[in-house]
């Protein structure tokens, strides 16, 4: 006999996990199927360790620092089953017992196995069909994509998910995408000590950025001794046969990336860092439409695919982002609460977690004029203020992207330490509209990092304001002043 459900919810990510606490006491019922662990890839194979990885790193770049800063000699021996021992601790040891327990006691009840719609009402997990009397949430997520190289399959090379919960220390790295998984993974891994080289087919890494975000970064990668190569994209692999570790592992072949320019990099690992794919095996044969991207296409507010279908989180192609796909959840469970909820596109956070970060909100311009928008634009570099001298920073920048017509904010990118953390008055400030001249006449606390928007959206609502104002060019000491 088959299960009948309320709402059955294809997915038991932080969307599923958030749709299950919407749900909670609201009379609905709720069946969620987990092919694999409760809360999905960003605690166990993403943000969380990956994150742990570079925070690794940079505690052995603070060290370096303090021979400049602070004393005369500074030594440590990389530990790194120490590293990866700490980030397999916080990715919960891939252990979903705790976030499954959760998901029931706010009220679901958990199909463990691989989901697959047959219809738009019916969602079957091995022998067990679920029937969904109200509503399908397809909240399945992404996976890595693998390009079609020739002689890859040949050659055992690493995924985010190998490469966030490493058992070895590979003594030279490849990675094929300069978008933020690659650069992440990269910096983390060169301040451990390995040889790392990035390769972007594109004329510049982290190309979905403002440009100014990768030139700034670029000086940072560099200085970890990361090689960065540009507009020469991979043609070929193939592997070698012997590969050096700086830690004992299985035995297996080095690899050689052929690139379209003729040169060639070797490497002891090769991580695939090319961009994701949605998991439409579970619910492509329903024939729901798709984007020409491949992604499950939903109404943008509503979030629905169909009528009585909901796409939400990474599998909708409207963003990569756990935060995203929690929002997502929330606003389902609400519209199935009956509630009006809409979703809002317009201000979603981005952070690259690198060291410094690079965090940015709304368009970029060239977004901008692209949509026929009057734009104005400010920039600024963090390092040249109170805070950046005192941190020993160098090489940050700020863009902030205006509309003259609006006179609002519509967009804005920060490279500098806390960047994620600078991000959220911006965050609001583009989601609400706020006036410039209001933002402009908001108090900064010196001498934080953030006390560089003052004067920078100062000049962004003066340029709003007056067509043929002449740039500003504020000098050293008036950025150090309080």
């Amino acid at each position: 006999m088959p299960y009948e459900f309320d709402v059955v919810c294809l997915g038991g990510g932080v969307a599923g996990e958030a749709i299950a606490s919407g749900l909670q006491d609201s009379g609905l019922t709720l069946a969620v199927v987990e092919r694999e662990l409760v809360g999905g890839e960003c605690p166990y194979w993403g943000c969380v360790p990956s994150k742990t990885l570079l925070r690794s790193g940079e505690t052995l770049s603070e060290a370096g620092r303090a021979r400049l800063l602070a004393a005369s000699r500074v030594e440590w021996t990389v530990d790194f089953p120490k590293v990866s021992e700490r980030a397999r601790s916080i990715a919960r040891n891939l252990d979903d017992s705790r976030p499954a327990a959760a998901l029931e006691a706010a009220g679901a009840k958990l199909f463990r196995g691989e989901g697959r719609l047959t219809d738009l009402r019916t969602v079957e997990v091995g022998s067990e069909q679920l029937i969904a009397r109200r509503s399908i949430v397809i909240a399945n997520g992404s996976t890595a994509a693998i390009p079609p190289i020739p002689g890859l399959s040949t050659v055992e090379y690493w995924t985010n998910r190998q490469a966030t919960l490493p058992s070895e220390l590979p003594a030279s790295l490849a990675i094929l995408g300069g978008g933020a998984v690659g650069v992440e993974l990269g910096q983390a891994f060169a301040r451990l000590g390995s040889a790392v080289t990035v390769i972007e087919a594109g004329p510049r890494f982290l190309g979905l950025e403002e440009p100014e975000a990768g030139a700034a970064l670029r000086s940072h990668l560099e200085a970890d001794g990361i090689t960065l190569i540009m507009g020469d994209s991979c043609v070929a692999v193939e592997s070698q046969s012997t590969r050096p570790l700086r830690s004992a592992a299985s035995p297996s072949s080095a690899v050689v990336v052929h690139l379209r320019s003729g040169a060639t990099v070797s490497a002891d690992r090769l991580l695939i860092a090319t961009g994701r794919r949605p998991n439409a095996e579970a619910w492509q044969a329903t024939g729901i439409e798709r984007t020409e991207h491949g992604w499950l296409k939903v109404d943008a507010t509503t979030l629905e695919a169909r009528a009585g279908v909901f796409g939400v989180g990474d599998v909708t192609g409207l963003g990569g982002f756990t935060h995203l796909a929690y929002y997502h959840g929330q606003v389902v469970a609400r519209r199935l609460r009956g509630i009006d909820a809409r979703a809002d596109h317009t201000a979603v956070p981005r952070v690259t977690y690198t060291d410094p970060e690079i965090a940015s909100v709304g368009l970029s311009e060239a977004a901008a004029l692209a949509k026929g928008i009057d734009v104005v634009v400010a920039t600024a570099d963090p390092a040249e203020s109170a805070r950046g001298y005192i941190h020993d920073f160098h090489g940050g920048a700020l863009k902030l992207v205006g509309d003259r017509e609006r006179g609002v904010l519509i967009g804005a990118t920060l490279v500098t330490p806390r960047a994620g953390e600078i991000l959220g008055e911006l965050v609001l400030a583009v989601k609400l509209g706020i006036p410039l001249t209001t933002l402009a006449d908001v108090i900064h606390p010196f001498p934080a990092f953030n006390r560089i928007l003052g004067g920078s959206l100062a000049e962004l609502a003066a340029k709003a304001t007056a067509k043929a104002r002449p740039r500003s060019h504020s000098t050293v000491n008036q950025r150090l002043s309080p």
